[in-house]
C-alpha cells in the first residue's frame, strides 16, 4: 500500500472520471431527490389536514345537533310549563266562579228564608225561667236577663226542611240563621238548608246532642265564609270592637219546643281538636275540669262565672286553612217553654 499522495493532475483526472461514469451526484441530482421527498412530505400534511378538516366538520355537527336537542327540550319544558299553569288557572277560574255562585245561591237562600219566617222578640212571662243565677249581684247575667228572649215561627222551616231543629242568633255578628241537624256532622258541610249542594254549607248542630233537652254541652258549627255568610262574621268576637260593648255577649236561639238566652264567658282559636267538642262527661269532676279548661282558655275576661249547674253551648268555625278553630263558650242563663 503505498502512502503516496496524488498530483493535481491525477485528482483533475480523478474527478473528471467520477463526473462521465455519474459515481458522485451532482448538486442539481440532490436538489431533485429533496424535491420528490417534500413533495412526499407535502401530500401526507396534505392528506393530515384533510383528516383534521373532517374532524372539525364533524365535531361541529355533533355541536350543531346537541344545540338543537337543547333548543327542542327547552321548548318542551316551556310548552308543559305552560300548560301546566294554563290548567291551575282554568282551575283556579273553576274554583273562583263555584265559589262565587255558592255565595250568591247561599246569600240569596238566607234572605229568603229570614224574609220568610217570622222572627219576633219575647218578653217574659210566667213560662220564663231564669237558669243558676249568681250569688253576686254585680255579674252581667242580672243585666242580660233583662233583654227579651227570641221567638220563631218554625211551621214553614219545617216544612221546607224537616232537618229543622232551632234558630240562632248571635249579637254583633250576622249569625240570624234556622239550625239543622241530621244524623252525621258532614252532610251540611256541603248542603245548604234547601239540601242542594253547596260548598258554603249551613249552620248545624251536632249529630250526638238532644235538641229539646240541652245536653252538658251542645255544639252548633258552620263554615267561615268569607263574604260573612254562616259563622263567616263569627271572627269579629275576638276584635275590641265587638267584646267591649257588653250587649254582644247574648245569644239567643229558639226551638220549637223552647225559647233560650245564653251568655258568652268564653272565646278563643285553637288548633283543631275534639276535646271542646264533648257533649257529655260521665262524672261532676269531669265537667268541672272541662268547664275550668274552657274558660281559662279565653282571649277576653269576661264577667261571667261558669260551674256544673250550667249548660254549655259552644260555637265553632275554621279559622284559616291550617286546621286552626275560632270557638265560642256561652252558659244558659233563661228559657221558656213553649
Amino acid at each position: 500500500m503505498s502512502d503516496k499522495l496524488p498530483t493535481r493532475e491525477e485528482y483533475r483526472k480523478k474527478k473528471v472520471e467520477e463526473n462521465k461514469t455519474g459515481t458522485k451526484k451532482e448538486p442539481e441530482q440532490k436538489k431533485e431527490i429533496w424535491k420528490e421527498k417534500n413533495k412526499g412530505q407535502k401530500k401526507f400534511d396534505e392528506i393530515d389536514n384533510m383528516e383534521s378538516a373532517n374532524d372539525f366538520y364533524e365535531d361541529k355537527r355533533l355541536v350543531k345537533q346537541v344545540k338543537k336537542k337543547k333548543r327542542r327540550f327547552r321548548k318542551w319544558v316551556v310548552f308543559l310549563f305552560f300548560i301546566f299553569f294554563l290548567l291551575i288557572l282554568i282551575g283556579s277560574s273553576i274554583g273562583i266562579y263555584i265559589w262565587l255562585h255558592d255565595n250568591n245561591d247561599i246569600k240569596n237562600l238566607q234572605n229568603d228564608v229570614v224574609d220568610d219566617t217570622n222572627v219576633n222578640e219575647k218578653e217574659d212571662n210566667e213560662n220564663t225561667e231564669n237558669i243558676n243565677p249568681p250569688e253576686n249581684m254585680d255579674d252581667d247575667y242580672w243585666n242580660y236577663i233583662k233583654m227579651n228572649l227570641l221567638e220563631v215561627d218554625f211551621n214553614d222551616l219545617l216544612e221546607k226542611n224537616s232537618d229543622t231543629v232551632g234558630w240562632i242568633q248571635v249579637k254583633g255578628t250576622n249569625i240570624n240563621y234556622p239550625i239543622v241537624q241530621t244524623t252525621d256532622n258532614d252532610y251540611y258541610l256541603d248542603h245548604a238548608f234547601d239540601k242542594t249542594e253547596n260548598k258554603a254549607g249551613w249552620v248545624f248542630m251536632d249529630y250526638r246532642n238532644n235538641p229539646v233537652d240541652f245536653n252538658q254541652n251542645t255544639i252548633i258549627y258552620a263554615h267561615s265564609r268569607y263574604n260573612g255568610t254562616m259563622f263567616g262574621s263569627l271572627k269579629n268576637i275576638l276584635n275590641s270592637s265587638w267584646y267591649t260593648n257588653k250587649e254582644n255577649h247574648i245569644i239567643r236561639l229558639s226551638t220549637p219546643t223552647e225559647n233560650t238566652m245564653w251568655q258568652v264567658f268564653s272565646v278563643y282559636t285553637i288548633e283543631k281538636e275534639s276535646y271542646y267538642i264533648t257533649p257529655s262527661f260521665s262524672s261532676t269532676e269531669s265537667y268541672q275540669n272541662f268547664l275550668n279548661t274552657i274558660k281559662g282558655r279565653s282571649e277576653v275576661d269576661f264577667s261571667g262565672t261558669v260551674n256544673t249547674g250550667d249548660k254549655v253551648l259552644t260555637l265553632s268555625t275554621c279559622k284559616d286553612n291550617f286546621g286552626n278553630r275560632i270557638v265560642m263558650h256561652a252558659k244558659l242563663i233563661k228559657k221558656e217553654v213553649r
